[in-house]
């Protein structure tokens, strides 16, 4: 055997593969916002007089659009002691439905340039950067380095793509939240005592994370013959839901104290739903936000409320099947499919579903993990494709065409 190598020659690991995980998501981040940033231009350019932006918009304009207006002027001016009526006498919208944590950190940050909007370009820019690299991160803890960084993919460059864009809290919600979900897969449950409040003011959504520790904290009990369930982490699992909870319940009662109203909160929520239905209730119930915009949307599109009665009972035990039994969804791990769950139940119980539904399923980004588990570059190209698709139709539809009721991002 003389003259053979004693040892297989070890793998080239040079090049793209053997770059650092913050590089490679930095180079697929700056792509795909490049893509975005032409999508908007291009935008700005064929927008409709009607449309949020106007005629001759520009990609600032697109990025103060709709609710970055709301944020802004609750950082010039604070939230309303008294709050505003409409001619009928309902609580109108106003700043109470935003949480104050991105509105103040833009202004911060865009202090030196002397322009909230430049702050909050950037807070949502490097927040979603941050957000895509913990992402990868929490998915690596149970799939592949090609499964992983092609989720980061279609996440950084997915149909609600433009919101690490403009002046929304999205991005540093998704930071705080994949960060949290990624302390739980690793068990690091001390940072969470952190993560739960930043979550919390920065925009709707804690109770949901309150939801998934309950849940998750009942999964490790049952599983916990195969494994351990220690006392400290019963500890912390129990504290950290009864935070969430608080958390989640405190920007209601702040508001209540505020105005000297304690239903101040949820009266400024159902402010909006009366852009769809004006003969809104005056009191929040729980669960009846899709039972009322199941009948409303399908009388809409003229058919029978019971037809939409039914879909929506039927959408909801196929995403329960979803969960429970897709293969690729079950190895995204306890955690991911329990944080989903969890979500979904919070937007059923809260939420009245019109166009801005698709803005609000973003934190359920961890399940593009499923969606880029398949190994054929035909479905992952596909895949892409079909977001930057979306993508267009999304930024095309919220800022360029004609303003109508389903038309708000």
């Amino acid at each position: 055997m003389a003259g053979e190598p004693l040892t297989t020659a070890a793998p080239d690991h040079r090049g793209w593969a053997a770059a650092p995980a913050a590089v490679r998501v930095a180079v697929i981040y700056l792509a795909a916002r490049l893509v975005t940033t032409a999508f908007l231009i291009a935008v700005a350019a064929i927008a409709s007089p009607a449309s949020r932006i106007g005629a001759n918009g520009s990609i600032g304009s697109v990025a103060l659009a709709w609710d970055a207006q709301w944020y802004w002027f609750v950082a010039l001016n604070g939230y309303p002691t008294e709050l505003p009526l409409t001619d009928a006498g309902a609580v109108a919208e106003n700043g109470w439905a935003f949480m104050p944590l991105y509105a103040y950190l833009a202004a911060l940050v865009g202090a030196p340039f002397g322009a909230w909007g430049v702050g909050a370009v950037i807070v949502s820019l490097v927040a979603g950067y941050l957000a895509c690299l913990v992402l990868y991160r929490l998915l690596r803890e149970r799939q592949d380095t090609a499964t992983a960084t092609w989720a980061v993919v279609f996440f950084a460059a997915g149909p609600l793509a433009a919101l690490f864009q403009v002046g929304y809290a999205e991005s540093l919600f998704l930071l705080w939240l994949f960060l949290a979900l990624w302390c739980v897969a690793r068990r690091r449950f001390a940072w969470l005592y952190l993560l739960i409040p930043l979550m919390g003011y920065t925009r709707p959504g804690v109770l949901a994370f309150a939801l998934f520790l309950g849940l998750y904290g009942i999964a490790r009990f049952v599983t916990r013959s195969r494994d351990p369930l220690r006392a400290v982490e019963v500890v912390h699992i129990v504290a950290l839901g009864a935070l969430a909870t608080v958390v989640g319940f405190s920007w209601q009662v702040i508001a209540g104290i505020a105005t000297g109203d304690m239903g101040a909160y949820l009266a400024t929520e159902l402010a909006w739903r009366r852009n769809w239905i004006g003969d809104a209730g005056a009191h929040f119930i729980p669960f009846e936000g899709f039972v009322l915009a199941a009948g409303f949307w399908f009388g809409q599109w003229g058919m029978p409320a019971v037809v939409g009665y039914i879909t929506l009972a039927l959408a909801v035990l196929g995403v329960a099947a979803l969960l429970l039994f897709e293969p690729h969804v079950k190895r995204l791990g306890v955690e991911i499919r329990l944080w989903i769950a969890s979500y979904l139940v919070y937007l059923l119980a809260v939420f009245f579903p019109q166009s801005s539904i698709f803005r609000l399923l973003v934190p359920l980004a961890p399940a593009w993990g499923a969606a880029a588990m398949p190994r054929s570059t035909l479905w992952r190209g596909g895949v892409l494709v079909a977001c930057l698709i979306g993508q267009w139709f999304w930024i095309l539809n919220m800022y360029g065409l004609e303003q109508t009721f389903w038309r708000i991002p």
